[in-house]
């Protein structure tokens, strides 16, 4: 990776580039054409095509399908259109559709995956050994791989495993037609490498399609997984006719079984990045905006299975969140999780028939969520902190002064114990101090003792 130099003055939440080039070209080759690549490929060819660190031409591997008797891969090379994943919106002259994705890789610096995650085995079985050894590679692929022996694997993992290449990903709110029409927004690249994430920066970034880098790339990648689940869950309440209510509370579950989630299987990863485009943005853009909020609505009005949505409204491709929360409850099931992961658990049974989908806010209505849980630890925190003003400030208050107060401080337990830290039970007076394991930004570590006065008494 000798073209192209980045120097950075960001902390590791994020990385500004300053680009130089330093010689020979970045060649970069997009693996997939759906509507999400074809989208990206917009991005990359326009970007490609001025900046002097990238080679001009973009190659695009396209799976092959016939369109009214000519070849998908010809329409788009005569064209420059999708006209089937992303109709009425020009691709750059300069991409070019390749239908052999050995072809497409061979000659390749970046290498950006971007095909339901399904088939990427497929495709790496295509492409090894035909790689540079040089190259890198972003993974735009929302989901987990089955890990040999049980278990899921993150699909930048195998891929890394298996091509033995450098991997990054990109997740974030980012429906893919309103990125095609140039709408602002924002998205997230999780790159361990500080320096390739500066150089998928400068590739990607558009005025109107924003980037953050940060170093978390395995939270990266789990949030544009599991968010698909949790945007199930909100089809159904949409075809249930439940109202925004239940819809936010579906949401707010939805989004603290995937901290637990990682915070189980991944610890060590970053809080601050469930603030990030990958996390919370995405995960409300989804649940209001995605194909599998939209499949999930007609699932439950129509009645037809989730096979015969993908065909009607989705041109055949793949819906992700059925397929993901199926991965995720076989781990779950392993290990006796079911019960902790109600809402995950749910959407599978009710995707796969097991369950009606009036059944679902049954199935959420007892969350571990809504449990409040006495801790020892939270109880000796409580008593230190002013062993002697509670007594003093309960005997001056009125009854209904003195339960408001209470409720206040069993809020703060809750708030220290329970919706931050998963599984983990911190005591309250610690949250003040700076926790660099658990990702905190300086933002956040600066609110905080804020929150936590304000709660106090």
């Amino acid at each position: 990776m000798a073209a192209l130099s980045t120097t950075t003055t960001l902390s590791s939440a994020s990385v500004k580039p300053v680009v130089r080039y330093e010689g020979k070209r970045y060649k970069v080759c997009i693996i997939g054409s759906g509507n999400w690549g074809s989208a990206i490929a917009k991005i990359v060819g326009r970007n490609a095509g001025v900046i002097e660190a990238f080679d001009s031409e973009v190659i695009m591997y396209v799976y092959e399908e016939m369109i009214e008797g000519k070849k998908l891969t010809e329409i788009i090379n005569e064209t420059h259109e999708n006209v089937k994943y992303l109709p009425g919106h020009i691709i750059p002259s300069n991409v070019i559709a390749v239908p052999d994705p050995a072809e497409a890789v061979k000659d390749a610096d970046i290498l950006i995956f971007v095909v339901p995650h399904q088939f990427i085995g497929h495709i790496c079985t295509a492409i090894e050994g035909k790689i540079k050894p040089t190259a890198f590679g972003l993974s735009l692929i929302k989901g987990f791989d089955t890990a040999k022996g049980g278990g899921l694997e993150l699909i930048s993992h195998n891929i890394a495993k298996r091509l033995q290449i450098q991997m990054a990903v990109l997740m974030g709110a980012n429906l893919a037609n309103e990125v095609a029409e140039e709408k602002f927004c924002e998205t997230t690249i999780g790159a361990a490498d500080r320096r390739v994430g500066g150089i998928l920066k400068v590739l990607i970034e558009t005025p109107y399609f924003r980037v953050v880098v940060v170093d978390d790339a395995d939270t990266v990648e789990i949030c544009g997984a599991l968010k698909n689940i949790v945007a199930c869950g909100a089809g159904f309440v949409d075809g249930l006719g439940l109202g925004d209510n239940t819809k936010a509370a579906v949401i707010r579950l939805g989004l603290m079984e995937m901290v637990k989630f990682v915070d189980e299987f991944y610890p060590g990863s970053k809080l601050g990045t469930f603030f990030e485009s990958c996390g919370i943005a995405d995960l409300i853009t989804t649940c209001y905006g995605g194909r599998n909020r939209r499949i999930s609505e007609a699932f439950v009005r129509t009645g037809k299975t989730i096979q015969q949505l993908e065909k009607e409204m989705l041109n055949g491709q793949k819906l992700q969140g059925p397929f993901t929360a199926a991965e995720v409850n076989v781990m779950l099931k392993t290990k006796e999780m079911e019960k902790r992961f109600p809402l995950f658990t749910a959407v599978h049974k009710i995707c796969i028939g097991e369950i009606k989908p009036n059944k679902f806010l049954d199935c959420i209505k007892s969350h571990p969520e809504h449990i409040m849980k006495e801790d020892s630890s939270s109880v000796e925190v409580r008593r230190s902190t002013a062993p002697q003003a509670w007594p003093t400030l309960q005997a001056k208050l009125t009854p209904d002064r003195r339960a408001f107060h209470t409720m206040r401080r069993e809020h703060c337990k809750f708030f220290s114990t329970s919706v931050y830290f998963g599984k983990r039970n911190y005591p309250r007076a610690a949250l003040t101090r700076v926790y660099p394991s658990r990702g905190f930004s300086s933002s956040l570590q600066s609110l905080l003792p804020v929150v936590l006065r304000v709660l106090k008494w």
